[in-house]
């Protein structure tokens, strides 16, 4: 039974693109492409260097339009979408807030529109790009810890950028326990099994501390003046934003300018697949933005979420089970969900909205996102009413006592 079990989460594992270690994490990404791509590469290397000097633009305007045809695996095409996600994004806000590039030259769309359709993706940097697919170790024998962990490639803002990146990597890595839970309950339930259900909870619930732990790391390794006042711009959007209220033109690509979504921990398959699991109902505009960010997740991720989604209801199983334990070990999950999501609120307070009011009344010293984010996220969504709506929205889910006693009579 036991080897049966395995052999279910094994071909889980395949079917959905994650590890039982790594999660949703891209296992061992490429950092080389065949020479064809050297002019991608050399560019989203030399990225911050090339931001700061106001280089970037024009030498993207002498780049060849080069066919992504030679690039044969899922790996190459990670890599590939991952550097012209970046160059993309450097491009469009070399100049800061005040004077975002229109147009996308050819020479970058048009490749990055045909890597995106292969992979199933949007041709902007998304979440799966920046924090699942852009990390290597420094040693490749050591562990997967801050310490031993470096970007592919960065943005300005320097020991903020690293550390922004891989903190949020390893909160996700720290998911991957609580994944192969959800998949434990998942099966557990089609058999009814109360102890592997039990079990699989257990699991979530650990995995959801964990990754508030680890989300703690982001005040050691994160300046919040950096972040807002350089970094943030650089995963905004061309969608629900005032800087580019109409999109962004991909030439080559499309006649009208094209609406899309920077990257957000919202595109996070991980913190979907909770809410999947424990049947959190997210409606209107809160539900209707997360449903949207699953097209920002690679397909096989995604299809994990809607997996979990359209399943049988585990919260109306524990109604139906009352004289288990199940009710506690399910409210000590959601439980562990809400806390981590008021730590991210409190988070964002930090490093969004505190420095975007000190900008404000400073006459916005910053060169990069000043002002004109202060309450919209990255993704576009409208950004302290977002996240305490999910967070109401966990706390609703958990099953009170009066509601377990009217179940059992």
């Amino acid at each position: 039974m036991e080897t049966n079990g395995r052999e279910t989460l094994q071909a889980d594992f395949d079917t959905f693109d994650i590890s039982e270690e790594l999660g949703f994490l891209l296992e061992d990404p490429l950092t080389n492409l065949p020479d064809y791509y050297r002019v991608w590469l050399d560019l989203a290397y030399n990225l911050t260097h090339l931001i700061e000097s106001r280089k970037l633009q024009d030498l993207v305007h002498k780049m060849p339009v080069l066919s992504p045809h030679l690039l044969s695996n899922h790996r190459e095409l990670r890599l590939a979408h991952l550097a012209l996600g970046f160059i993309s994004m450097g491009y469009v806000w070399q100049e800061g807030q005040r004077a975002p590039a229109q147009i996308l030259p050819k020479a970058l769309a048009w490749p990055y529109w045909l890597v995106s359709r292969r992979l199933g993706l949007p041709p902007i940097l998304t979440y799966a790009d920046s924090v699942l697919a852009n990390w290597k170790l420094k040693d490749r024998t050591g562990d997967m810890n801050i310490g031993n962990m470096d970007l592919i490639f960065s943005f300005p803002g320097g020991e903020s950028c690293r550390g922004f990146f891989i903190v949020s990597l390893l909160v996700e890595m720290a998911a991957s326990s609580g994944i192969t839970g959800a998949l434990e309950v998942m099966h557990a339930m089609k058999i009814s099994d109360l102890i592997g259900i039990r079990k699989g909870l257990v699991k979530v619930t650990q995995s959801l501390k964990k990754m508030k732990e680890t989300f703690k790391l982001m005040h050691s390794h994160v300046d919040p003046t950096a972040f807002h006042g350089t970094l943030r711009i650089f995963v905004s959007g061309w969608r629900d934003n005032p800087m580019l209220p109409r999109g962004l033109l991909y030439e080559g690509v499309s006649n009208e300018p094209i609406l899309l979504s920077g990257g957000s921990a919202a595109q996070s398959s991980a913190i979907q697949c909770f809410d999947a699991l424990l049947c959190i109902q997210h409606e209107d505009e809160t539900g209707a933005f997360l449903t949207r960010m699953r097209d920002y997740m690679p397909p096989a991720h995604r299809q994990l979420v809607e997996t979990l989604s359209v399943g049988p209801s585990l919260r109306d199983f524990i109604l139906s089970h009352p004289g288990s334990d199940l009710g506690q070990a399910y409210n000590s999950c959601v439980s562990a969900l809400v806390d981590l999501r008021n730590y991210h609120l409190n988070t964002v307070t930090k490093y969004v909205i505190v420095p975007g009011n000190h900008a404000r009344a400073m006459g916005c010293p910053f060169r990069g996102v000043g002002t004109a984010l202060n309450t919209t996220g990255t993704g576009g969504s409208s950004l302290m009413v977002f996240l305490k709506s999910v967070r109401n929205n966990t706390k609703k889910t958990l099953i009170s006592e009066r509601v377990s006693r009217e179940t059992e009579i």
